[in-house]
């Protein structure tokens, strides 16, 4: 078992995870949720479900720390207590991806020694959005196992350059708006 997967699991970090296991090419993958915030306990039994999460998760690793990590957070007020819950396994050579529901813009900038690329999030998903900036098209992974579309996604995108530009941490703070949450459409 990885580091990666150990830490996750020791702490009950996982969350309605579709996918997590070794790949073809890299020592372990994961797809789902992961908690940030947990639920209040309310017996031995009993939990409720987690305050905070990372949604839509794609995370690969091939050492000791995350080496890929894109996702969606709900609100920007949840990525400090995000970077304090897996400080540990975050590398200033990993490549971390994240999008957020309540900013207005995106930049790429560096918090406690880890760069953070950080776009806004609308109406589309974590997957489409990492398969538009990987350069791929969903035809090329349709008849792929989950472990290849993680392979060629990851393997695709750390070598595609992010079109975003470098901001502080405190101008990405400012982009965000007071709406909580995404818009939903159709019906509910």
């Amino acid at each position: 078992m990885s580091k990666v997967q150990e830490f996750i699991y020791n702490n009950d970090l996982q969350w309605q995870a579709t996918f997590s296991a070794k790949t073809d090419k890299y020592d372990y993958a994961y797809r789902g949720s992961l908690i940030i915030t947990p639920g209040k306990v309310l017996s031995a039994d009993k939990q409720l479900p987690p305050k905070a999460t990372t949604t839509q998760t794609v995370l690969v690793s091939d050492s000791d720390t995350i080496d890929f990590l894109a996702c969606e957070l709900e609100t920007l007020d949840f990525f400090e207590p995000f970077v304090d819950k897996y400080k540990e396994l975050l590398s200033p050579k990993g490549l971390y991806i994240l999008f957020v529901t309540d900013l207005d813009g995106n930049g790429k900038f560096t918090y406690e020694g880890i760069t953070f690329n950080m776009f806004a999030l609308d109406e589309s998903s974590v997957w489409n959005e990492l398969v538009d900036h990987a350069d791929l098209s969903k035809g090329d992974l349709k008849k792929m196992s989950a472990e290849e579309k993680i392979d060629t996604v990851f393997d695709e995108i750390k070598s595609t350059p992010l079109r975003i530009s470098d901001k502080t941490y405190e101008e990405v703070k400012a982009l965000q708006n007071a709406s909580k949450g995404k818009t939903l459409f159709g019906a509910v």
